[in-house]
């Protein structure tokens, strides 16, 4: 301005403005003059600048787009696990209580059974010092029920073989010697039977 004599007093107040703004975006431009030919770099660099900004934002917006809906999978999960646990937990408690009243049913069948022992062995010592046979103590009578089971099974076939010979055409000779064969033998095994039938009942 000093090249042309031109001073910025004798400007009116809108081209006092409108240095003011000239001035102004050549400080915010970094531009070394006022100049067209400084200007149209700066604003080129300013502009490269902004496109340069403007895609970074985007690539910031797409990574920030990626993490939200990863962190939206992470509490949706944690969610579903929360839920889990506590359901985990509940059946857990339920199992617990379950097992816990099986240990009370079992602890009192214990007892009951030691009950029902002691109970034996006291009635055994009562009827012992009485006089009591020995074989009739609870053991020797469940060894002697379990035997008489098994006499009972044993004379099926002897009777079954009995029923055969009667149903034979009769030879009296013969028929006669097997037929007292299985009724001495059915007698011996009936006796056995009364016998241990007979002590249970004392």
């Amino acid at each position: 301005m000093e090249s042309v004599n031109f001073s910025p007093a004798s400007l009116s107040s809108t081209g006092s403005r409108y240095l003011n703004a000239l001035v102004d975006s050549a400080v915010t431009l970094e531009t070394k003059d006022t100049s067209l030919a400084s200007f149209i770099p700066a604003v080129n660099d300013l502009t490269s600048d902004l496109f340069h900004t403007k895609s970074k934002n985007e690539e910031i917006k797409l990574e920030l787009a990626k993490v939200e809906k990863s962190l939206t999978a992470t509490l949706v999960l944690e969610k579903c696990l929360r839920e889990d646990l506590k359901k985990a937990e509940l059946h857990l408690c339920t199992e617990r209580a379950r097992v816990d009243s099986r240990l009370q049913n079992m602890d009192f069948l214990k007892a009951k059974s030691e009950e029902f022992r002691s109970g034996i062995r006291t009635a055994e010592k009562q009827l012992s010092a009485r006089g009591m046979d020995a074989s009739l103590s609870h053991q020797s009578l469940v060894a002697l029920s379990e035997k008489l089971e098994e006499l009972k099974r044993q004379t099926i076939p002897l009777k079954k073989k009995l029923e055969s010979y009667l149903d034979l055409m009769p030879n009296p000779s013969l028929a006669q010697v097997k037929i007292e064969e299985a009724k001495r033998e059915l007698d011996t095994i009936e006796a056995e039977l009364t016998k241990k039938v007979n002590m249970m009942e004392l």
